[in-house]
């Protein structure tokens, strides 16, 4: 039987109990040991397989871990550690493009991340691991083709850069990001993409387009990016990115 692994954060924390009405599935849900502490996940089984949903923001109190405080190690333990086919990751980002707009769904194509702080598993040998190809080209193109029929088309190639937040990006810092290649910007792909090459288990990402970036709005540059909103827009594209897990599933099960 297929399996996905799914992490997923603004406006999808609703995903796994989505899924588990919208398909006709049943779930059960789990909490998985890791060195860096215990990772809450929902285990949905659907016909196709089973889908492994972890929630990158989770935390003990249930308030919603800040994303230059989440334990990227514990949550890719979880992720790996059932043993899946694919790891999927969701991805709020805000767009720098007019042809992809807040509301859409793109395929990750590669990883623009600069930050300074380093995230592997080998701390105390050297170990490294090639990011030449970060997405698993065949899973990436059963997404563009799912999203193209849901969304009536689909970007793939995207470049996404890794900012640390929690405070969204400057003007500016945009211009530069863009200048340097990137398409969308978001605050937790860099450190996924990094450990999941560690891995070494198939990975892929779909950016999900919330916002705009900062002085990106047509017509409005100086418009402010308000999370509620970001939330909201987010949570819209869940369906169609349920669609997608349910192709990937078939397809793996072939």
């Amino acid at each position: 039987m297929a399996r996905i692994a799914v992490l997923c954060g603004t406006g999808m924390s609703a995903f796994a109990s989505e899924l588990v009405s919208m398909r006709g599935a049943t779930s059960e849900t789990m909490r998985i040991d890791s060195d860096w502490g215990q990772v809450p996940a929902t285990l949905v089984s659907v016909s196709e397989g089973e889908i492994l949903v972890i929630d990158r923001h989770h935390s003990g109190d249930g308030s919603r871990t800040p994303p230059h405080m989440i334990e990227h190690r514990a949550n890719i333990h979880a992720a790996a550690s059932c043993q899946p086919d694919l790891v999927v990751s969701i991805n709020s980002v805000g767009t720098m493009r007019e042809d992809m707009p807040p509301g859409t769904i793109a395929v990750a194509g590669d990883v623009l991340d600069l930050a300074e702080r380093p995230w592997t598993f080998h701390d105390d040998d050297a170990s490294h691991a090639d990011r030449t190809s970060p997405f698993d080209s065949a899973a990436s193109e059963t997404c563009v083709r799912t999203i193209g029929t849901s969304q009536g088309f689909a970007l793939s190639g995207i470049v996404v850069a890794q900012c640390i937040g929690p405070q969204f990006e400057s003007p500016s810092e945009i211009d530069a990001l863009e200048r340097l290649g990137a398409d969308v910007v978001g605050m937790t792909l860099g450190p996924e993409s990094r450990l999941m090459s560690e891995r070494g288990i198939p990975h892929v990402a779909l950016p999900c387009c919330s916002n705009w970036a900062a002085g990106r709005a047509p017509g409005s540059p100086d418009s402010a990016i308000d999370h509620e909103l970001v939330d909201a827009v987010a949570a819209t594209m869940s369906e169609r990115v349920g669609d997608c897990m349910m192709m990937l599933l078939t397809e793996l099960g072939d």
